[in-house]
């Protein structure tokens, strides 16, 4: 039976009538060793837990000594994902506890070898699996999830995990984790957020062999088929969930871009591997500005992939370009880029369209020290997904021609960065200014100590959900991202940014979001965007909104 809850965040929250062992089973629910008498006698939980009452801090010290017993991330993640099926409160008790230390255990990079083995790790059903042979009944389908006011989907169809590639249902843990990640680093209610895979089938032959792989045994269908059934999936969540935001995630990065068109004028959805990711190369771009002494106008720019990351970043980077008074062409003359089959110059055919606006006249060449020799970037951008890219003679070649080389090598999981930060500092002889995708400790050379940060999206889509949810926005746009990003670099403390750390610290990432977010929610009020009155005080109205994992009293 329902009954009206207790407010949360301004909003009645429907919670069931929980009884005896039930209350045990419900993660969102269930407090284990820390009910109260009270509450255990209210409950009829007497005799089915220990006969003790803990606090919140007694069951951490447990989880951290168990989790200290496991040899490995992957045991780790294990261990918190079915923390966070038994007890939701205490599971991002412990993440919201040590930013710094967990969220490389229930994220990247140990997601990466979570999604290679899901089908194989996989315990308990979390999110929602919504297969093309639901065709015409996608609404249906979408009615059966249990709370009703869902106000983020983040869904993916596998198509290209990290840097791993068609992962197919294995890529389920992604939008699993992202949305882990709403609430650790944003404090976005977890209630309101629903992880999806939709399946169109893959094309890992290793998988579709794999006895226990839990995804359709079919290979991917034509992009007209799959652009149809993504239609009826964004047309029902309109109806099913009329606030809800669709956050698309790891698509190949064709579909990405195209699907992004498709619906960004017209739905509230972005894409974090187009908008995110350039989101959180834009703050370091501004910080590295910042610690040059520069600005983004000065700077040329060369990337090393042309896949959906790198056209997203290169989009918003122009936008932010045409922000400090450039034209759009003159911003889009400053980047560059190269791919598989070398740098994009206008006599090349094999483009697409989202490509061409960065295919400027030059001669053809696939020689990428070549390129930056001729071009003289100042700032080179890894989205490649090959490790290695940046080589000795590619380190050298940009060191040679800038007193402070910039190098983004943003590739992910670690062994698909560009290069380590140990090597662009030392090839460099300690000129480079640079981050990864991947976390890297300080590097020791010559006398100095170098900070390397670390561009994860983390940073950015996060305070992009807490400022959608809490001005409940229309629509997501570009100018968000920028105005994020702006917010990120702003905070990033200048004893810190002397040493090359381009991004603030991870053990305080629930402030920098907050604020982050309250910059953002300006500017959705400002653009006419937000369903809510506009309130007085901006970063008061994020924090009112902020989830707090707390328990609360049940009797």
């Amino acid at each position: 039976m329902d009954e009206p809850g207790k407010q949360q965040n301004g909003e009645t929250i429907m919670t069931t009538a929980r009884h005896g062992i039930e209350a045990l089973w419900d993660p969102t629910f269930n407090k284990s060793t820390a009910f109260s008498e009270a509450e255990k006698q209210a409950l009829g939980l007497v005799g089915l837990v220990p006969d003790v009452t803990e606090t919140l801090d007694q069951q951490m010290s447990r989880v951290t000594m168990q989790l200290g017993h496991k040899t490995t991330d992957l045991d780790r993640y294990i261990y918190l994902v079915n923390l966070l099926d038994h007890s939701e409160t205490l599971f991002y008790r412990v993440v919201m506890s040590d930013p710094a230390h967990f969220l490389p255990i229930v994220y990247d990079p140990t997601i990466g070898e979570a999604c290679l083995k899901f089908g194989h790790i996989y315990r308990q059903a979390r999110g929602m699996y919504l297969s093309m042979n639901r065709r015409g009944k996608v609404k249906e389908v979408l009615e059966n999830w249990p709370q009703k006011d869902v106000r983020f989907i983040c869904v993916t169809d596998g198509g290209r995990i990290l840097g791993l590639g068609d992962l197919g249902a294995n890529g389920a843990g992604i939008p699993i984790g992202k949305l882990q990640l709403y609430t650790a680093c944003a404090g976005v209610p977890p209630q309101y957020l629903m992880p999806m895979y939709l399946d169109a089938g893959t094309n890992n032959e290793q998988y579709l062999h794999d006895p226990l792989y839990l995804g359709m045994r079919k290979t991917r269908p034509s992009k007209e088929e799959l652009f149809s059934f993504v239609d009826e999936f964004v047309e029902a969540v309109q109806e099913v969930f009329p606030k809800c935001c669709i956050h698309f995630e790891d698509w190949t990065g064709v579909d990405a871009v195209h699907l992004l068109q498709r619906y960004r004028d017209k739905y509230c959805v972005y894409n974090d591997d187009v908008q995110g990711t350039a989101g959180i190369v834009l703050a370091g771009m501004l910080s590295a500005a910042k610690l040059k002494g520069t600005k983004l106008r000065d700077e040329t720019y060369l990337f090393f992939g042309a896949g959906s990351a790198g056209i997203g970043l290169a989009g918003l980077l122009c936008s932010a370009l045409v922000a400090q008074g450039m034209t759009l062409t003159e911003a889009q003359s400053r980047v560059h880029m190269f791919d598989l089959n070398g740098l994009l110059e206008s006599t090349r055919t094999d483009l697409v369209d989202f490509q061409i606006p960065y295919a400027h006249k030059h001669a053809p060449t696939r020689d990428f020290v070549a390129a930056i020799e001729s071009i003289k970037p100042t700032t080179i951008i890894g989205v490649s997904t090959i490790g290695g890219a940046f080589t000795q003679k590619v380190i050298e070649a940009i060191a040679k021609i800038n007193e402070r080389p910039v190098v983004l090598a943003l590739s992910n999981p670690t062994e698909h960065a560009e290069c380590t930060a140990e090597q662009a500092y030392g090839w460099s002889k300690g000129k480079a200014i640079y981050a990864a995708g991947v976390p890297f400790p300080p590097v020791h050379l010559a006398g100095q100590t170098f900070l390397p940060g670390q561009a994860n999206n983390f940073y950015i889509f996060p305070a992009i959900g807490m400022a959608v949810f809490a001005t409940q926005a229309k629509r997501v746009t570009d100018e968000m991202f920028i105005e994020a990003a702006s917010a990120v670099a702003d905070q990033v403390p200048p004893e810190l940014l002397k040493q090359g750390l381009l991004y603030p610290l991870q053990a305080n990432i629930l402030e920098t979001e907050i604020q982050t977010a309250a910059r953002v929610a300006k500017l959705v009020f400002d653009l006419g965007l937000a369903r809510v009155d506009r309130p007085a005080d901006m970063v008061a109205f994020i924090r009112s909104q902020v989830y707090k994992p707390d328990y609360r009293s049940e009797a």
